[in-house]
């Protein structure tokens, strides 16, 4: 699957248009993690526990957008985007989207 933040991929040409695909994920820390994380919140700096959750968050929803436009039968996304909101105090939504499309290379 080829993914791209661009409106459109260089060398490709796009044949058809499939629509908007998105992967979403919902995710909290427990209270071992939260007590860690507040830890080190304390003494500043990069706060690991908090930023391992946060990787592991768009990775899940970046892997549900790629199985959502594999369904739709695309071979690549467009204008890949995240998006996060907090649905309520300390969970989390993190959403990946992008337009699915069929691309086939472009000849020289």
């Amino acid at each position: 699957m080829l993914v791209t933040t661009s409106t459109n991929l260089e060398g490709y040409k796009v044949t058809d248009q499939l629509g908007v695909v998105r992967g979403i994920t919902v995710r909290s820390r427990g209270v071992g993690g939260n007590f860690l994380g507040g830890l080190q919140t304390i003494f500043g700096g990069r706060n690991s526990i908090y930023t391992d959750l946060c990787e592991q968050s768009r990775q899940e929803a970046y892997d549900l957008l790629i199985q959502h436009a594999m369904q739709v039968g695309a071979n690549a996304i467009l204008s890949m985007r995240y998006d996060a909101n907090e649905v309520m105090a300390g969970v989390t939504e993190v959403l990946a989207y992008g337009t699915a499309v069929k691309v086939v290379k472009s000849e020289v």
